[in-house]
């Protein structure tokens, strides 16, 4: 993602190599979800998403992306 330390908002970019089913949530510390920022088929290719952290506190959170069989968790970091 970027920029990262973020406020308000970070652009979480991806590739994907085939069309795929594709999950990006977004998880406090806690592993407690705050947002769903994608949730169905995508076709090949660049995506970009917006991810506003309106009402979150500052702190650090974690995206998961899930596509296929493709799993990856990376940290977002909120400065306010």
């Amino acid at each position: 993602n970027y920029p990262n330390p973020f406020n308000p908002a970070t652009i979480i970019s991806y590739y994907i190599p085939t069309k795929s089913y594709v999950v990006l949530k977004v998880f406090d510390l806690l592993g407690r979800e705050v947002a769903t920022l994608v949730n169905r088929v995508v076709e090949p290719g660049h995506e970009s998403i917006v991810f506003k952290a309106d009402g979150l506190s500052t702190g650090i959170y974690y995206y998961c992306l899930h596509a296929g069989s493709f799993f990856e968790t990376k940290k977002l970091m909120l400065l306010r």
